[in-house]
């Protein structure tokens, strides 16, 4: 088999950068999220609003962020507010998706990045929340970007940082959470993933080239709703693969 011209992460990338919709607010976090959203704004969603933690909103993404608190972050914003802004936007509904990782992801979209085993003897401490509860409880669609294995896709999560669909339908709204929001996708090194209307489970969507969904099964610690035709996510096309090795992380500081 050749080698590919891409890396797994640039793959990654290139489908998140993808799902983002022009004129719509996102909700970035440090990493593939910030490649995504400056991509996306090179090539598929040039209104799109970037929304930082630290308060800025809006920037142009001219220059990569190290990370969230960055003062690129900044640069050509619409506006440079502050966290308790931000979270106040969210909470007011005016952030449409929300970019998520974690260590460990359920069923139903829960994510844990706050232990790995029993809370007060745990086998890993990992960094906690951040704003990662605020995002996933307020904005309307949140999309979780994770490697793919059974470690990270887990029945059920050591630890409830951040609210999914919970256990199920009307969960979220019993908990006292918005109505109509919750998980909308998830980006692995394997696949995209969605969940289903009814049961709010997780399900798959496409697969990555040369990934199957028997690959994609096996590499999932929890049962996976099939659907009868499975699509398959393009490559990273030429000028996708340009705009991010030249423009966005030419040191290649993430890529």
């Amino acid at each position: 088999m050749a080698e590919r011209a891409y890396s797994s992460t640039e793959l990654m990338i290139c489908v998140a950068a993808r799902l983002m919709e022009d004129g719509t607010g996102a909700f970035i976090g440090t990493g593939i999220p910030m490649l995504a959203a400056a991509l996306a704004k090179r090539l598929y969603a040039p209104n799109l609003v970037p929304i930082f933690e630290f308060g800025g909103i809006g920037a142009s993404l001219e220059d990569l962020p190290l990370g969230v608190g960055d003062i690129r972050t900044f640069h050509k914003a619409l506006m440079a507010a502050g966290i308790c802004d931000v979270m106040e936007t969210a909470t007011r509904g005016l952030i449409e998706y929300g970019f998520l990782g974690g260590a460990q992801i359920d069923p139903y979209g829960n994510l844990n990045s706050t232990v790995i085993g029993d809370h007060d003897r745990p086998k890993v401490r990992l960094p906690g929340s951040g704003g990662a509860n605020d995002v996933g409880s307020l904005c309307w669609r949140t999309i979780a970007i994770m490697k793919h294995d059974k470690r990270r896709f887990v029945e059920k999560v050591d630890f409830l940082t951040t609210p999914g669909y919970l256990d199920g339908p009307g969960a979220r709204e019993r908990a006292g959470l918005p109505a109509g929001t919750g998980p909308y996708r998830v980006v692995s090194d394997l696949a995209l993933l969605g969940y289903d209307d009814k049961t709010k489970r997780m399900k798959l969507l496409a697969v990555n080239p040369g990934v199957t969904v028997e690959q994609v099964v096996e590499n999932t610690g929890f049962e996976l709703i099939i659907p009868k035709k499975v699509g398959q996510n393009e490559p990273p096309t030429r000028e996708e693969l340009a705009a991010l090795r030249e423009e966005i992380d030419p040191h290649r500081l993430y890529i």
